[in-house]
């Protein structure tokens, strides 16, 4: 009887430890030239339940890039239809810097010309898909957020 005790105590321990997962989590740059896809945008008032709306890009917005350097810098290159007939344009080109932190997923980008940076949170980043969520806290009656979602275009 103590043989099958030991023996059944044996094994549980084995289960045990067999199970641990030892492989650490695959972690992803984020150095890369990115392609929105779409963004949500989500407005909490401190008084009232929140709303989330879903902005599907067009083909031309698709057109935009962000690129993230290996250096903390990149740059934000924005495209859409301008003009009657509609014409894809760039409309905005913006370079910026920026500090990512893999411990916590905290971002913060700053824009060239600007004073206060965009603040926010990687919430998912692997092979192919990025999304970023910026945080505006400005309004002290609001919580806001705009997130990205981004796929990676191979270089």
């Amino acid at each position: 009887m103590k043989k099958l005790a030991l023996l059944f105590a044996g094994l549980s321990l084995l289960a045990a430890t067999g199970c641990k997962d030892d492989d650490p989590q695959q972690l992803f740059p984020l150095n890369g030239l990115w392609q929105p896809v779409k963004e949500v945008i989500t407005t909490v008032p401190t008084n009232g339940a929140g709303v989330s709306d879903e902005i599907t890009y067009t083909t031309c917005q698709k057109d935009s890039r962000w690129l993230f350097n290996e250096g903390n810098t990149g740059k934000r290159t924005d495209k859409d239809e301008i003009g009657t007939p509609a014409i894809c344009s760039t409309v905005s080109d913006r370079n910026f810097t920026y500090t990512y932190s893999t411990s916590d997923n905290r971002i913060e980008i700053k824009y060239q010309g600007t004073v206060v940076p965009d603040k926010g949170k990687v919430t998912k980043l692997n092979e192919s898909t990025l999304n970023l969520m910026i945080e505006d806290t400005t309004d002290p009656n609001q919580y806001k957020t705009k997130t990205y979602t981004f796929k990676r275009i191979p270089q």
